[in-house]
């Protein structure tokens, strides 16, 4: 296995966590009483449990770097995320950054910050 590394993160209750993330086509590989990792791709999230963790004073965020970051972003809507700039949950469409990146930004019911960051083309060998 390649070195990687997993966002960790917060969940009030890992039942609602999973049902969020399983509309963005994320599966639970491992689940106990203390620990949630949810799978979708290449892509995985770790969770911690965090009972009285305050949504809106949550700081925890990561970024999900995506080969198709559209289609992550159209699964989120269609899974009832609602396009907004405040309120939790929310989506914040994708827009050019001034890094030349095309980022879209995913708010999930616990607060968490999800930049969803689109992978630039591969670029073939010089010539």
């Amino acid at each position: 296995m390649a070195d990687h590394a997993t966002p960790n993160l917060p969940a009030r209750d890992f039942l609602k966590a999973e049902r969020f993330y399983a509309k963005l086509g994320f599966r639970a590989s491992f689940r106990s009483g203390h620990w949630l990792i949810l799978k979708n791709g290449g892509v995985s999230m770790e969770f911690f449990p965090w009972p009285d963790l305050d949504p809106a004073e949550n700081s925890h965020g990561c970024c999900i770097r995506l080969d198709d970051l559209h289609a992550m972003v159209a699964q989120a809507s269609a899974a009832g995320v609602p396009e907004a700039r405040t309120g939790i949950p929310r989506l914040v469409p994708p827009q050019r950054d001034i890094s030349g990146l095309t980022i879209a930004y995913l708010v999930d019911p616990d607060g968490n910050l999800l930049r969803l960051v689109q992978n630039p083309p591969e670029k073939g060998p010089e010539k």
